[in-house]
């Protein structure tokens, strides 16, 4: 994404085999991708590069694009580095990542992978992260008109989560959601999806 004069622009550029050129492909195209996971397993999968009008399904809000990606809530949390216990926000801003960000003055969001945050809000918290940018009212509007709201801050009641906690659920262990941009699945998320959903 490019931003030229207060807008963003959208397009897909694909590096060749040696990674020296990268080259416009508004098309969208699949590669096989092989990589060593952290058990040592040889893995492999196709990806596929989205075309221009897929990207473009996600990345709006009001009707324009924008990018996704972490926000500053997801970033403001405690992490490990190097032994010490320390601000995500501060951290990064003082290795020139960030900056202008106040880390006690920003909102938080839970970590969903934080086992002593209690499940409800890791479940929202992940439903957030990887649904919301489509399913709030600002979003795409087919997924907007769906009376879901996965922004952590509405309060339950208005999310449609309890009434569609069944949907929600089947869609995602079928590989339905995403609808775009997912290749792999995310075993780890649908668990905690799951046990969330289930538990309402």
């Amino acid at each position: 994404m490019i931003k030229e004069s207060g807008t963003w622009n959208i397009a897909m550029y694909i590096w060749d085999e040696n990674q020296t050129e990268a080259c416009l492909q508004l098309n969208g195209a699949e590669t096989y991708v092989n990589w060593v996971d952290a058990s040592g397993s040889n893995q492999s999968t196709l990806y596929h590069f989205p075309t221009q009008n897929e990207c473009m399904v996600c990345h709006q809000s009001s009707s324009t694009m924008s990018p996704i990606g972490p926000s500053i809530r997801n970033l403001n949390r405690d992490v490990q580095r190097n032994g010490s216990t320390l601000n995500q926000l501060d951290h990064l801003q003082a290795l020139g990542v960030l900056g202008g960000a106040n880390a006690n003055q920003e909102a938080q969001i839970p970590d969903y992978k934080d086992v002593s945050v209690a499940l409800a809000d890791r479940g929202r918290a992940y439903l957030d992260m990887n649904c919301a940018h489509c399913h709030n009212p600002s979003g795409w509007d087919i997924p907007a008109g769906k009376d879901f709201d996965f922004r952590y801050e509405p309060a339950f009641d208005q999310t449609g989560i309890e009434s569609g906690k069944d949907r929600i659920l089947t869609l995602v262990q079928d590989g339905e959601m995403p609808f775009i941009g997912v290749t792999l699945s995310d075993e780890i998320g649908i668990a905690l999806l799951a046990e969330y959903l289930q538990s309402l």
